[in-house]
């Protein structure tokens, strides 16, 4: 991808992207964000791809919006407009932020050093979450006058509960490795030096997962909290109709009978 400012390499089966600003602190400008929203688009177009694991180059995941490129133009003239042009910026950020989220394949989120305001909003967009010992997450939007947004208020008290959600919005405090594990906004911290080795080791566990399974299952669970009990049946019952239909499927369950080594064999536990 040009300049560099998004990596996006395949090893294996998992699909690594890498924020690559490291004199911003991985800020996302305008430029950066549109070849996120390409990376994230490759990764669910390319059918090889079983897993992706997002993550931040030079020791940090990502300081959020870059507020420093400065603006340029009649500030005067665009006052008026400046509600509108945050609104459709956000908009527009939304939507690569909810293709990751809904992406139909495991997000790991491997986080280094700093992931401040929305570049936490981006993190927590994963499934999982491994961390280094040096982590420090921040919801500092507070700290410059702004709400929680890339769906930060939306995703974090899903994780962390209502009361300790509004305690980290409202203190705008950093969150290290220690508590952050604790408390659940991260699932396993490991050294610094091994974050990107064991965040892809981990990724390696779905290369022979039924993808379409795990994508369709995520779908459900990631709708669970505003979705009614009856229509949560129904789309269980019409994904299920779709997996026994499937060639993996089969496969599987004649592997079971002929009691054969399974194509996916799980894991006791991930973490």
């Amino acid at each position: 991808m040009s300049e560099n400012k998004v990596l996006f390499e395949k090893v294996g089966k998992t699909a690594v992207i890498t924020l690559n600003r490291p004199q911003r602190r991985n800020a996302l400008d305008d430029e950066a964000k549109a070849m996120l929203a390409a990376a994230i688009g490759t990764a669910r177009e390319d059918r090889s791809i079983a897993s992706v694991v997002l993550t931040g180059a030079g020791g940090h995941f990502c300081s959020g919006a870059d507020l420093g490129g400065g603006g340029g133009g009649d500030e005067k003239g665009e006052a008026g407009e400046m509600p509108f042009l945050v609104r459709d910026a956000l908009l527009g950020a939304h939507r690569w932020h909810s293709e990751l989220m809904d992406l139909e394949k495991p997000v790991i989120s491997a986080i280094d050093g700093y992931a401040v305001g929305a570049g936490l909003s981006l993190a927590l967009a994963a499934d999982f979450i491994v961390a280094s010992d040096r982590v420090r997450l921040v919801s500092n939007f507070p700290r410059i006058g702004f709400a929680p947004d890339l769906g930060l208020m939306y995703i974090l008290p899903r994780l962390v509960g209502l009361a300790r959600a509004k305690e980290i919005v409202f203190s705008a405090r950093d969150v290290l490795a220690e508590e952050a594990v604790a408390i659940g906004l991260v699932h396993a911290v490991v050294p610094a030096e091994r974050l990107r080795e064991s965040a892809i080791d981990f990724a390696r566990r779905f290369d022979n997962a039924p993808t379409h399974v795990l994508g369709m299952a995520k779908g459900i669970m990631n709708r669970t909290f505003e979705t009614p009990r009856h229509a949560m049946v129904q789309l269980e019952t019409a994904v299920q109709g779709l997996c026994a239909a499937s060639r993996y499927n089969a496969e599987a369950v004649r592997r079971f009978f002929a009691k054969e080594a399974p194509l996916y064999p799980g894991a006791e536990r991930l973490f």
